[in-house]
């Protein structure tokens, strides 16, 4: 393991900096340079240069247009959203005039089905008095009918029961004699 104690030694220094440290002396550090300039100038120098170059290549044009492109592709979004948008707000505006629509179609549609069930229980009102009126008339012409029948099988009975009874006197009020006597009457008419 390394003594931290230790002090470190760099190439760029010569051992007697490093000894002059060791004792405790001041040794004032140079720091390089190179025509004229510090590494901090050679650093901006290089960057110069490479800035220049990045000019020179057109690296800012390319950089540029990417972002021209991203704010080209930005705003299309945002068009498309806006447009989007006002589709969805024509959408919803005419689904709300259906809806209003459709309430108001429901609304006539129960007044209709109200009308045409009074229409409905007003006809089954009318059709009852009908048919129980036709009833009654079928009533009172099937009793018709039965009196004219019972009318007609008692005016037979009478008409029988009065045939018998007049064959039963002309049988003991009248002989053979009595017979011929009437026979010989109705030719003599004829």
């Amino acid at each position: 393991m390394a003594n931290p104690a230790a002090p470190q030694v760099f190439e760029t220094e010569s051992p007697e900096v490093f000894e002059a440290e060791a004792h405790g002396e001041h040794v004032e550090h140079v720091d390089p340079m190179a025509l004229g300039l510090a590494p901090g100038g050679w650093v901006g120098l290089a960057m110069l240069v490479f800035l220049i170059l990045l000019v020179w290549k057109g690296v800012h044009k390319v950089i540029g247009g990417g972002l021209d492109a991203k704010i080209a592709a930005i705003k299309a979004n945002l068009d498309e959203a806006k447009q989007l948008r006002s589709e969805a707000e024509a959408l919803r505006a005419e689904y709300s005039a259906k809806i209003a629509g459709a309430e108001k179609d429901a609304e006539a549609m129960l007044e209709g089905a109200r009308h045409e069930a009074e229409a409905i229980v007003a006809k089954a009102e009318a059709d009852t008095a009908a048919t129980i009126a036709r009833r009654e008339q079928m009533a009172t012409d099937k009793i018709a009918a039965a009196e004219r029948q019972a009318i007609e099988e008692l005016k037979a009975r009478a008409a029988d029961a009065s045939t018998k009874a007049a064959a039963n006197l002309i049988a003991e009020g009248h002989d053979a004699a009595a017979d011929r006597a009437l026979a010989d009457k109705a030719i003599a008419a004829l």
